[in-house]
């Protein structure tokens, strides 16, 4: 387990995002450029659930501390809200905006932390319908401070973190003072579920609405396409090595 010595108090802000159900059936609408929601379930994204919101509050357990979940969505993702306050989030935070794309939803929330003092902010990794990775980063950049990504171990040791990642052939420790902005991946944390007593005790914790700040937003989508379908899997009899090397050698793609 890590080492909490010396840890003050800390204030957590953790970034979650909404996202289709793993299981959900994609589509597209009004001549593929509007993502059909229809009959869609929505989950906390994983990476930001399994990861960023229970290192927070493993960090909150063992030392105290708040945290606080924020999102950039609309009413209906208030109930995606809900549950990650049930897992053990003290409040939430929902600007009330339509997050269309990684730099409007970073900036809306740098706007945010900058007036409220948070030592840590945390996301997933990326997100699992986008996979873009950007919105730590901007995030970040926009508040002027450090920025670790893809971390999978962090250690708080006073006003300082000590994190690793995975890097091409090895590990890397980095080490860095706070406030800082990690993004987390596999090895942060493990999954938690929540209990009967953390989905009643959500339903009343303070959620905030918050007005979006003015800004551009840079990136349009003109149309969306879906991947193309795989091919069909050939059962070989693993007694006929002929027809085995034949395939291997005349239809199989080298990706």
């Amino acid at each position: 387990m890590p080492s909490f010595e010396n840890l003050k108090f800390m204030k957590i802000l953790v970034c979650i995002s909404k996202a289709p159900d793993t299981t959900s059936k994609i589509a597209f609408v009004d001549n593929n450029t509007r993502f059909d929601e229809n009959g869609v379930q929505y989950i906390v994204n994983p990476y930001d659930e399994w990861y960023a919101l229970v290192r927070a509050l493993e960090i909150k357990e063992t030392s105290g501390g708040n945290v606080t979940i924020i999102t950039v969505g609309a009413a209906a993702d208030e109930a995606v809200i809900r549950k990650a306050l049930a897992i053990g989030a003290d409040d939430a935070v929902r600007i009330d905006a339509d997050p269309t794309d990684a730099y409007y939803t970073a900036v809306q929330i740098a706007e945010y932390a900058k007036s409220n003092g948070f030592d840590l902010v945390l996301t997933g990794k990326e997100t699992i319908n986008y996979n873009g990775s950007q919105v730590g980063g901007m995030i970040a950049e926009a508040l002027d401070l450090p920025f670790i990504s893809l971390a999978s171990k962090l250690d708080v040791n006073g006003s300082a973190l000590t994190l690793e990642r995975e890097i091409a052939g090895g590990l890397q420790v980095v080490e860095v003072s706070l406030p800082a902005v990690v993004s987390c991946a596999k090895g942060m944390a493990e999954q938690r579920i929540p209990n009967m007593r953390g989905i009643m005790a959500a339903r009343t914790k303070p959620l905030q609405v918050v007005a979006p700040v003015a800004i551009d937003q840079l990136t349009s989508y003109q149309a969306y396409s879906m991947p193309a379908a795989k091919s069909a899997c050939k059962m070989i009899d693993p007694s006929n090595m002929d027809e085995l090397v034949s395939l291997l050698h005349n239809e199989a793609k080298v990706i």
